[in-house]
């Protein structure tokens, strides 16, 4: 029975590069089969059919051969029976026996049938002679041993096309297939653009310029304000440079942007290239990486040369963490590292004594933590501009982008959608978006209504319904109670997230959930945590404290209260007997560790204290739990029979909350349509 609240939103995996326009119609736009011009495209299928037709008509040709024999042969049985009608002596070394029609039948067996088989009309035998003298010599004394009458002989000159075919199509079949397959590799990024193996280490970058214009514009990157603010000074750079040289300034070298994912870092780097109107190489950190040694670091110089002869110009460099990861902290070790050999040379490009005026460099990364200090100094990223998770008036103005191609309802209010999105990053509020319009089509709205996008919140967080999930009576009570109880807790508490909604539908793995609407906080005290602590234990405690037994449906709130009691004692030095310490290395450098920054002492302590502020909590839960004992009685019933309960239920039976929170009811209102359909 897994919970769902502010945490886990953050945890979830996120895009980087949420679109810009946003709706689902986008992502079914057919492709157009032509190319550049308005020309169909190159279709290898044409090549294969084209091979198949050449061999074929050369099976067909060289194979309707005459077969071969002897002059005995010709001799004994052919001249002596009278079945020659003529012979053809070719380039005076091969003669052609041509056959009488009325006698073709005889030699069937021997000229064999299909397709390999001689025409009637022949030449049907062959053999080799020596010279055409002696040929004729033979020839007429063979005629007048056997009393036959004369034979004609005709002498031609020829070239044997279908032997000259034979040798060189094998040969030009390989040469085809050589220039293909490297043709391939460099279409593929193993051979680098232009193809041939000899253009591997050329830069794989994307070029943006004037003929491939870029139609994102910061108008279509909401909120971020402070980071569009910093990348539009350097547009305006760009754009007007003597407005900051007269004054002896000089732009920055570089900026990283530094965020979780789908926050819009790539996005805002596509807004530049919109913005700009300057050359912008485009490339992931990954297109340095190759098999070859040596390939990185040439890509870097040809990078770097190509972007001198654009500038003034902006290079952006995506997931700049491939290849920037702090030097000497590998694991392979005692292994030459290419990723380091490609770091070195990007260090000595971006700053080093060959200066690189009129190119700057953009990167994007969400592991600023794990890159190497050389690559994060002044003169070369000066700037470090951090895109976070959006707060409550910019995801109002990216609902507003992303609701722009959908047909939504009156009723749909923005700023409520906002609020029902804590934690949610632009990518999710554009997958949001979507989902929203995919399950009002389903349902066959003609509008996108509110119901449909509560849905679709709850179906990004905690997974698809199954309603039809086999589950025993007894199960579904106990899931009630649990629930129940993580509602009741979190009601009562002061610092509490406030509940927005607690249901006993299975939904992903999870058999039931409780919703909750997290306070946006830039700072979190200890007894906030260990409300939230208490408010997680509540379902265990509920458990305990209605049946006298435990299940195993509490696994995801015992893992997270656990994190979270060992971030309170090692990262935020909340523990009186630990002290004011931190073990929390946010460079990124323990990653490759393989001890602890403590002693064995200090580790035992630490495990006594986590359990401490673990049983500290559990032991509010089972109190309150205790203390209300009707009330959480009374809201497992109806959890059990309505399935999906609202915060009216709970104002109705306990009350509103001891607290003074903003916004510590919404909700009450709006929520009354969120039934289970």
């Amino acid at each position: 029975m897994t919970d769902n609240n502010n945490k886990n939103q953050n945890s979830k995996q996120k895009k980087d590069d949420p679109k810009s326009k946003g709706g689902f119609s986008d992502n079914f736009k057919p492709k157009s089969p032509q190319g550049k011009g308005g020309k169909p495209k190159f279709n290898m299928a044409f090549v294969y059919i084209a091979i198949m037709v050449i061999l074929g008509i050369n099976f067909f040709t060289t194979g309707n051969s005459a077969v071969e024999t002897t002059w005995y042969e010709v001799k004994r049985t052919m001249i002596q029976n009278g079945d020659v009608e003529k012979i053809v002596v070719l380039n005076k070394s091969q003669a052609n026996i041509y056959l009488k029609k009325d006698s073709y039948p005889k030699y069937e067996e021997e000229l064999g049938t299909g397709f390999t088989s001689p025409e009637v009309n022949g030449p049907h035998f062959y053999f080799t002679i020596g010279s055409t003298d002696t040929f004729n010599e033979n020839l007429k004394e063979a005629i007048a041993d056997y009393n036959q009458e004369e034979i004609p002989i005709e002498y031609k000159e020829t070239y044997d096309w279908s032997g000259i075919f034979q040798i060189l199509f094998p040969i030009a079949l390989l040469v085809f297939f050589w220039w293909f397959i490297f043709r391939r590799m460099s279409k593929g990024g193993g051979a680098g653009p232009g193809g041939g193996i000899f253009n591997v280490g050329k830069s794989q970058a994307k070029l943006f310029d004037k003929d491939q214009k870029v139609t994102t514009s910061f108008k279509d990157v909401a909120g971020l304000a402070e980071a569009k603010q910093e990348i539009e000074e350097i547009v305006s750079f760009l754009k007007n440079p003597d407005r900051y040289t007269k004054l002896g300034g000089k732009i920055p070298k570089g900026a990283l942007l530094v965020g979780p994912p789908g926050t819009g870092k790539t996005l805002l780097a596509r807004a530049v290239a919109g913005e700009a109107h300057v050359p912008f190489f485009s490339m992931s950190g990954s297109d340095f990486v190759e098999m070859f040694v040596g390939v990185g670091a040439s890509r870097v110089r040809d990078l770097f040369k190509q972007a001198k002869e654009k500038s003034p110009c902006i290079v952006f460099i995506d997931e700049i963490d491939a290849i920037g990861r702090a030097r000497g902290k590998n694991p392979n070790m005692g292994s030459n590292d290419e990723r380091e050999n490609t770091l070195n040379q990007l260090l000595t490009e971006m700053d080093g004594f060959d200066t690189n005026s009129g190119v700057i460099i953009l990167a994007a990364t969400n592991r600023a933590d794990v890159l190497d200090r050389a690559l994060m100094r002044a003169g070369r990223f000066d700037r470090q501009i951090h895109v976070e998770l959006p707060d409550l008036n910019e995801r109002k103005e990216i609902f507003d982008v992303h609701l722009k191609p959908l047909t939504i309802s009156k009723t749909v209010d923005i700023e409520f959608l906002a609020k029902q999105t804590p934690g949610f990053s632009g990518a999710d509020i554009a997958n949001v978006c979507n989902e929203s319009a995919l399950i009002a089509a389903r349902r066959d709205h003609t509008a996108v209504e509110k119901q449909d996008f509560l849905d679709a919140v709850d179906r990004i967080i905690g997974g698809l319904e199954k309603k039809n999930k086999i589950i025993s009576a007894h199960e579904k009570k106990t899931i009630a109670f649990h629930e129940a109880g993580h509602a009741t807790v979190s009601w009562l508490l002061e610092h509490a997230h406030p509940l927005v909604k607690v249901t006993i539908v299975p939904r992903g793995k999870a058999l039931g959930a409780a919703w909750y609407l997290p306070e946006e906080r830039s700072i979190t005290t200890k007894e906030q945590m260990m409300d939230e602590m208490s408010a997680t234990l509540g379902g265990r405690a509920a458990e305990e404290v209605t049946f006298g037994t435990i299940s195993s449906g509490a696994q995801n709130d015992l893992e997270r209260i656990t994190k979270q009691a060992y971030a309170m004692v090692s990262y935020f030095g909340m523990s009186e007997k630990v002290g004011n310490l931190s073990f929390y290395d946010s460079s990124g450098q323990s990653d490759y560790s393989f001890t602890k920054p403590y002693s064995e002492k200090t580790a035992e302590l630490i495990d006594a204290e986590i359990k401490a502020l673990i049983d500290e909590a559990y032991k509010r839960a089972k109190k309150i739990l205790e203390d209300h004992k009707e009330g959480h009685h009374i809201l497992s019933q109806r959890l059990l029979e309505r399935e999906v309960l609202f915060t009216e239920d709970l104002e109705e039976i306990f009350g509103k909350r001891p607290d003074n929170h903003e916004g510590k009811h919404f909700g009450a209102e709006q929520l009354t349509e969120n039934k289970v359909d």
